[in-house]
């Protein structure tokens, strides 16, 4: 398996080439990009390219799909990002209702087509706040899913424990929509009280080998993506979590 990072994780450790020199000896093939590596693509690309590193996907915000499309688009082809991923919307743009999250669902099925015709794929990453339940009991990622019946989802696992749901249903209803996966863990209880609760891949309390099984058999997807959102020692979580990932 080709196992991505995913850069946000690293914001906190710069420079970037440091960063993506010990990716590249710590055996990933692949990494995630988000906002903050696409000041100057072409160079980045070039330090990806220096590393033996592939960005096939990467983060866009829904602002930057809606608005400017084409500025999205040169950045992907230059850093060779096949899979526009929209990653979050702020809380006070968050519906508080179905049809708020209908809506919002609809606007992500026009960016698809518009990424579709331009030759790329598309899909929505969830937090928890789409797991929690409206006034109605309806949950917002269910709508989204509905309302944009032929988008990707890259699923965050952690993120779906979080929001007080069992990721293997949702596999088990969506997997053919499920094209990338983000790998991130949960602490046990007491540990990593100064890392927002998360932990090193496979360290943590999710159950990575019968996800990992479940989404082979079960999704099509095609990128796994360690994430930590907020770790203490980059080197330790990347190195870590990739030794545990190999021996599933």
């Amino acid at each position: 398996m080709n196992w991505s990072f995913q850069l946000y994780s690293a914001r906190n450790f710069q420079p970037w080439d440091g960063v993506l020199k010990m990716l590249g000896e710590l055996g990933y093939n692949e990494v995630e990009g988000f906002g903050g590596v696409y000041d100057d693509p072409k160079a980045f690309r070039a330090e990806l390219d220096k590393n033996g590193l592939a960005m096939p996907t990467g983060h866009f915000s829904i602002d930057a799909l809606e608005k400017d499309f084409d500025g999205v688009r040169r950045i992907a082809d230059a850093l060779g990002v096949k899979l526009l991923i929209c990653p979050y919307l702020m809380p006070d743009a968050r519906p508080g209702d179905a049809a708020g999250w209908r809506g919002f669902g609809e606007r992500l099925a026009k960016v698809g087509e518009t990424a579709k015709k331009a030759g790329y794929a598309f899909a929505w990453h969830n937090h928890d706040f789409e797991f929690k339940a409206l006034a109605d009991g309806s949950l917002p990622q269910d709508h989204i899913l509905s309302a944009a019946p032929d988008i990707g989802w890259e699923m965050d696992v952690a993120w779906v424990v979080r929001g007080g749901a069992d990721p293997l249903p949702w596999i088990e209803k969506h997997g053919k929509r499920i094209n990338a996966v983000h790998v991130k863990d949960m602490a046990k209880p007491g540990e990593g009280l100064d890392e927002d609760g998360w932990s090193d891949v496979g360290h943590g309390t999710i159950d990575w080998p019968g996800l990992i099984k479940a989404l082979r058999a079960k999704s099509a997807t095609q990128y796994f993506v360690m994430e930590q959102d907020n770790p203490n020692d980059i080197e330790r979580f990347a190195r870590r979590s990739i030794a545990a990932a190999k021996s599933w």
